[in-house]
């Protein structure tokens, strides 16, 4: 388990929300059975990673919902608005993302339509958060529809930070595209999965850094 620091766990008062996460799980076509499994449960399990337990409960909560996405108009909600504070809370969310079933098998790569989805969901935010991200996972770039400049034009994203969680080798396309047209804000970020059997590992180094913020990087 990672021992935080005293002083980060200390040094501020804690928001009465520190985060609100939106988390966004490539569900197109080139996933196949197996690797939404990966994701889902992946998912699911760096949620109660117990470092990342301690880490939400370091900042006294953070509010999250996640959906799959795929083409321009398939978005499938997997866990509401959900305020997670402690291992309860996270284990609650964690099974309900184990329980959530596909929503579609044959649709293309629509980034941009999911980072609107995304905008859409942070509005309906419970309470008004100090930090709001965005986390996109993916293995392919966007080719359905318009992109993540249209996207970040048509939708609020003022203040919202968007990550990316790319399934690739450290040479390929997918995380180019990500580097250059999706993650944006302060702070973003690009975690990488080599393979699908990687992303639970993927995901959890990526929400420490997302709840924590920049203040995570003192403890790299």
């Amino acid at each position: 388990m990672v021992a935080f620091p005293a002083l980060l766990l200390t040094a501020q008062p804690i928001q009465a929300c520190s985060l609100s996460l939106v988390l966004a799980m490539d569900g197109s076509a080139s996933v196949d059975a197996r690797e939404h499994a990966l994701q889902l449960n992946g998912l699911a399990d760096a949620l109660r990673d117990p470092d990342v337990v301690q880490a939400i409960e370091a900042v006294g909560g953070i509010w999250v919902t996640s959906f799959e996405w795929s083409g321009r108009y398939q978005q499938l909600q997997q866990l509401g608005w959900r305020h997670l504070t402690d291992s309860a809370s996270a284990s609650e969310a964690a099974e309900t993302l184990r329980r959530s079933p596909r929503g579609y098998t044959e649709f293309p790569t629509a980034i941009g339509y999911a980072l609107g989805h995304a905008a859409v969901q942070l509005r309906k935010a419970p309470v008004p958060c100090a930090r709001k991200v965005v986390d996109v996972a993916g293995d392919g770039i966007n080719n359905d529809g318009f992109g993540p400049a249209s996207a970040y034009k048509a939708f609020d994203f003022d203040g919202v930070t968007v990550n990316g969680l790319v399934i690739s080798g450290p040479d390929d396309p997918p995380l180019h595209y990500y580097r250059a047209n999706v993650i944006r804000g302060p702070g973003a970020f690009v975690e990488t999965a080599r393979t699908y059997d990687d992303y639970a590992g993927a995901m959890k180094r990526k929400l420490l850094r997302e709840i924590f913020g920049s203040g995570y990087a003192s403890l790299r």
